[in-house]
């Protein structure tokens, strides 16, 4: 059984202009009592542009965060002075591209707190490090097991496990969601009494931005016997991960969502189970021996990563790392929450916005429609006003039939993210609403 999740329309009132002053307010102040933001902001040479004569609002994060320049500049010194593949030569470019490759993987063991540098796998990104884990566990399920996947999981957390089914013959089961738009925990416990094999979850939720309680939910999974995958794509730039608090199996992300280059993510596997996976990918690096009466695989992380790395996009990734340990303070998270529901109440006293899941807890983004009007018409009007925003089914596409919708708008925001762009935000989707409904 599926709910979904009821959405409200907001009209202006004497209450709500009250409400909107105190936020505005509450942003204003938490603006004027820190300078650092203009400086944190001035590192994303992105945003300094023009759109068809607008400056560009980017609040669009969720699909991907813009760069600082110290990661571009990381990336660039690697290619003009560095460039030479990893692991593999005894001249010294390679042994620099090697040395600094494999010194950010110590620095994801630090960044979210795992156990042996071992346990860090670099992928091209979240949808290969799931790929990855499901096919590898291939061996380990067998007609009927069942898997239990989070309802709004993104289909990176979903069509791999879809994959897994048909090969081994298990089950898949949804866990629903409430009214409120989070997991029902009465029907996930209901479904944990099942035993299942595997529990797939997200951290947040890309689409609505909701944040998902994953220690409580990983510890009664693995109470069940389950071996549990956290999504975190959408969490690692807003949230301190911490994979040993957390106690998943296998934690993933993406270099693009946390302030990196395309082209590059993490798996985290906890090291006994991680090193049972099948590899996805042979060949390479991944070797210890190699004759035409067979192969014998090497030791972890090389066995899981076959062919070159995105060498490049690791050293990017080291930067982005860097960048978020000296920047994303408790100070800036506080100021990013607030962003956030000051982005929440504004769009709630605009009138004839629908909003989805509009927690005080959410992380990132803001789900909503305007009326009854098609998410992508609103997004082009958003366009030519220089406003950038994500309108759609999200990569999510059970989510909005559980939501009876067949798309939304979302608007995201980054550390970059300041109240200027919220409050244009808001005149340019009033502005849409003037012109669609009158």
């Amino acid at each position: 059984m599926t709910h979904s999740v009821s959405s409200t329309t907001s009209t202006t009132s004497s209450t709500d202009t009250e409400t909107v002053l105190q936020s505005t307010a509450k942003a204003d102040n938490v603006e004027a009592e820190h300078g650092w933001h203009n400086e944190i902001r001035a590192q994303f040479p992105t945003l300094n542009q023009e759109l068809d004569g607008y400056p560009l609002c980017y609040l669009d994060t969720a699909a991907t965060s813009q760069k600082p320049q110290q990661v571009l500049d990381a990336m660039a010194h690697y290619y003009a002075l560095d460039n030479a593949n990893v692991h593999r030569a005894a001249h010294q470019l390679s042994a620099r591209s090697t040395l600094n490759y494999e010194k950010v993987r110590d620095r994801l063991k630090q960044f979210i707190n795992a156990s042996r540098r071992e346990e860090i796998i670099f992928t091209h990104g979240t949808t290969e490090s799931i790929n990855l884990v499901a096919f590898g566990l291939t061996p380990a399920l067998t007609s009927g097991d069942i898997i239990l996947i989070d309802t709004a999981a993104h289909h990176a957390n979903i069509v791999p496990w879809q994959e897994l089914a048909k090969r081994t013959g298990a089950v898949i089961k949804p866990i629903p969601l409430t009214q409120e738009g989070r997991l029902d925990l009465d029907v996930y416990q209901a479904l944990l009494a099942l035993k299942p094999k595997v529990v797939a979850l997200c951290h947040v939720s890309n689409a609505l931005g909701t944040l998902n309680p994953v220690v409580d939910l990983v510890n009664a999974a693995k109470a069940s016997g389950a071996i549990t995958l956290v999504d975190g794509a959408q969490a690692v730039a807003h949230l301190n991960v911490d994979v040993a608090e957390i106690g998943c199996d296998f934690y993933v992300f993406s270099g693009h969502k946390m302030y990196g280059p395309t082209g590059v993510g993490v798996l985290y596997g906890r090291y006994e189970i991680v090193d049972t996976l099948v590899p996805l990918l042979t060949g390479g690096e991944m070797i210890k021996s190699v004759s035409f009466d067979g192969t014998e695989f090497g030791s972890l992380p090389n066995r899981l990563e076959a062919g070159t790395p995105p060498i490049s996009e690791v050293i990017g990734l080291g930067a982005a790392i860097d960048f978020l340990q000296t920047t994303l303070t408790p100070e800036v998270r506080a100021h990013e929450a607030k962003l956030l529901q000051y982005l929440q109440d504004q769009l709630k006293s605009l009138g004839d916005v629908k909003l989805y899941a509009a927690h005080s807890d959410n992380v990132g983004a803001v789900a909503f429609n305007l009326g009854d009007e098609h998410h992508q018409d609103v997004g082009i009007l958003l366009d030519q006003q220089g406003v950038a925003v994500r309108c759609g089914h999200h990569c999510a596409m059970p989510l909005m039939q559980s939501l009876k919708l067949k798309g939304c708008c979302r608007a995201s925001i980054g550390i970059y993210t300041n109240k200027d762009d919220i409050d244009r935000f808001i005149a340019a989707l009033g502005a849409v609403k003037e012109l669609l409904l009158g």
